[in-house]
């Protein structure tokens, strides 16, 4: 299903956009996350505007962050999660967007996923795509169904589990498993998840971002706390890449709550190609472009008509019920509450003091 050929992509997109003039061709800058954006999806859109697309890499908000505010330039679009965004329009980093230069975002964004955005106002922000949190897991080692955060305190695993390298999700985890807000500003509550986690870390192998997609694959570990797009990547497989599906891996959300996160769409305040990248972000909201899309990202852009054109089967998998939904949470941001920011910091030290 992943990365399937569209040939008449090209086509379509040539149709839609008109050409870039001139040489050497333009380039446009994108800061995003690893397997993000489908290759054909690239190739289509160079295509249409006669330009380069170079694509640079992160892991998480805080390692992108700090490599903004250590004076990374060159990026045009980036790819932060929403509760980034207000820290990033804050410290100048983004600039409002000029809707009138991508009405595709306003005329197709897929009003059911509102609630899962912080700011459905798009000032900064063109919503991408939205991960849920969860587990990746060897099926044959732990029981099917329902698991809950508590399966991170079980001695068996020791030494065969990962951790996000994420300070709001580790966090987030611990507030969850003890029936908190994922978004709690209260010290005491704070206090309780980083006793929680430091309780998992005694099973915990390491903590990365990355190396669960194929630890757990491969058997090196057997549980990876995991984002769902890149875990159903890795079970679906890809017949162009020759990766099999897998159906000994499983993904599930915990039962008490999972987190919510959508990564969206900004323009640097310093982008050198504004109408690249806006026609880049009017481009990815054309519903055949998203199907094509989020059949390789393996989970859901928020363009209605990409998501009506999925097969039935496969718009199942990716797309979550309302009331599997109702148990996320949202990651929120606390800009304007640095004091908040602070507990959080000082937490995460606590959790990766011994690391």
């Amino acid at each position: 299903m992943k990365k399937l050929l569209h040939s008449t992509l090209i086509t379509l997109t040539s149709t839609l956009l008109f050409l870039g003039c001139g040489e050497p061709k333009k380039e446009l800058h994108i800061y995003t996350w690893s397997d993000y954006i489908a290759p054909e999806v690239i190739e289509g859109f160079e295509e249409a505007n006669n330009c380069r697309v170079i694509v640079d890499t992160f892991d998480s908000n805080e390692a992108m962050y700090a490599k903004l505010k250590a004076g990374g330039t060159g990026y045009d679009i980036i790819m932060p999660s929403s509760y980034q965004i207000e820290l990033m329009a804050k410290e100048g980093m983004i600039q409002e967007l000029d809707h009138s230069k991508c009405p595709n975002v306003k005329k197709n964004f897929a009003p059911t996923f509102a609630s899962q955005i912080i700011d459905p106002t798009f000032k900064y922000n063109v919503p991408y795509a939205v991960t849920y949190t969860g587990f990746m897991f060897a099926k044959d080692k732990l029981p099917e169904g329902e698991l809950s955060w508590s399966i991170l305190s079980d001695p068996s695993l020791k030494g065969k589990i990962t951790l996000l390298d994420d300070i709001r999700e580790v966090i987030g985890a611990g507030l969850m498993s003890l029936g908190y807000s994922i978004n709690s500003t209260n010290p005491a509550e704070i206090d309780a998840a980083v006793a929680q986690v430091l309780k998992w870390k005694a099973n915990v192998r390491k903590f990365d971002a990355e190396s669960y997609k194929t630890e757990v694959a491969s058997g090196a570990t057997v549980l990876g706390h995991a984002y769902s797009t890149d875990s159903t990547q890795v079970i679906v497989g890809d017949e162009e890449e020759g990766l099999d599906p897998r159906d000994d891996l499983a993904f599930v959300l915990p039962k008490e709550g999972f987190t919510i996160a959508f990564d969206e769409m900004v323009l640097a305040s310093d982008a050198a190609e504004v109408d690249l990248a806006y026609q880049f972000i009017d481009y990815v909201y054309t519903p055949e472009v998203a199907k094509v899309n989020m059949e390789f990202l393996c989970g859901p852009s928020p363009v209605q008509g990409g998501i009506d054109l999925l097969d039935d089967e496969y718009r199942a998998q990716i797309v979550l019920d309302e009331a599997t939904i109702s148990r996320g949470q949202v990651l929120k941001g606390f800009e304007s509450t640095p004091e908040v920011n602070e507990l959080y910091n000082k937490a995460w030290d606590k959790i990766k003091a011994t690391e």
